[in-house]
C-alpha cells in the first residue's frame, strides 16, 4: 500500500482540503450504507478543520450531520471538560453547533479512575454500534503525528505498540507520566480511510523519518499505519513536508 501525500503552502488551505476529504468520504459512505463512522483526533490542525466543518456555510450545509457517528481514536485520562480533553476540543468547536443526534456521539469515558476500565468500556461501545463485527471498518479515521512520531496514543516504546487483539487499550506513558485510552493499530489498519494532518516546521523530521527512513515503528509509531484495504492519505504543510516529495 503506496500513501498519497499532498503538501500544501499553509496549514488553512491544508485543513480545508482535508475539510473537503471528510464531507466527501461522509456523503459516499451516507449513499452506500446510509451512515458515516469518523474517528475523530485531537491536536491543533484538528482543531482547524472541525472550526471548518461547523463554521463554512458551504461545508457545514454539504456534511451529512444527522447520519454521522463521531468517535475519538484516543483519549486523554481527564475528566470531559478538561482543557486538554479531546473530547471537549471538538465538541466547543464542532459539535455543539452541528445537528448531530446525542446518541451518535461515541465519546471515551475517560472520567473513569481506571483508564484501563474506560477502554474496556469504549472497546463495548465500538462492539455494539458496530454490530458484532469481527472488527470494526471506520469509514474514517483522522489522526495526527506528534514530533516523537506518535500518532493516537501509540507512543514510542509503548506496550499498546505490540497489542494485536483488543480495539482499544489503556496506554501508560513514562514521558508524560499520564495514561491515555488509543485505538490500536489493528484497528486502525482496518479503516476505509485513514486520513494524517501534519502541519509545522518541529514535524518536519519525523515526517522525514516515517515517510522515507528505515521501519522503526517502535521509534516511530506512525509507521504501524498500514491501512490493510484501505486509503492512506497524508496532508501535510511545506514546513512539515520539507523534505518529502508529494505522491499522487
Amino acid at each position: 500500500m503506496t500513501p498519497e501525500i499532498r503538501i500544501f503552502t499553509n496549514a488553512a488551505l491544508l485543513a480545508h482540503a482535508a475539510a473537503e476529504e471528510v464531507v466527501r468520504i461522509a456523503n459516499e459512505a451516507v449513499a452506500a450504507r446510509g451512515k458515516f463512522t469518523l474517528a475523530l483526533a485531537g491536536g491543533s490542525t484538528p482543531k482547524a478543520l472541525y472550526s471548518l466543518l461547523a463554521g463554512d456555510s458551504q461545508l457545514h450545509a454539504a456534511m451529512p450531520w444527522t447520519k454521522t457517528h463521531f468517535f475519538w481514536g484516543d483519549e486523554r485520562h481527564v475528566v470531559p471538560d478538561h482543557a486538554e480533553s479531546n473530547f471537549r476540543m471538538a465538541n466547543e468547536t464542532m459539535l455543539a453547533h452541528v445537528p448531530v443526534p446525542h446518541e451518535h456521539i461515541h465519546r471515551v469515558r475517560s472520567e473513569e479512575p481506571h483508564a484501563a476500565r474506560a477502554a474496556e468500556e469504549y472497546e463495548r461501545t465500538l462492539r455494539t454500534v458496530f454490530g458484532g463485527e469481527a472488527m470494526p471498518r471506520f469509514d474514517l479515521i483522522l489522526l495526527g503525528m506528534g514530533t516523537d512520531g506518535h500518532t493516537a496514543s501509540l507512543f514510542p516504546n509503548t506496550s499498546a505498540l505490540l497489542e494485536k487483539q483488543h480495539w482499544v487499550v489503556a496506554n501508560w506513558v513514562p514521558k508524560l507520566n499520564a495514561w491515555r485510552v488509543t485505538f490500536t493499530a489493528p484497528l486502525i489498519n482496518n479503516a476505509a480511510n485513514v486520513l494524517f494532518l501534519v502541519a509545522g516546521g518541529d514535524k518536519a523530521e519525523p515526517l522525514h523519518a516515517v515517510l522515507q527512513g528505515a521501519r522503526q515503528p517502535e521509534q516511530y509509531p506512525s509507521q504501524l499505519v498500514q491501512p490493510t484495504a484501505g486509503r492512506l492519505l497524508w496532508l501535510v504543510d511545506v514546513a512539515a513536508g520539507q523534505s518529502v516529495a508529494p505522491r499522487p
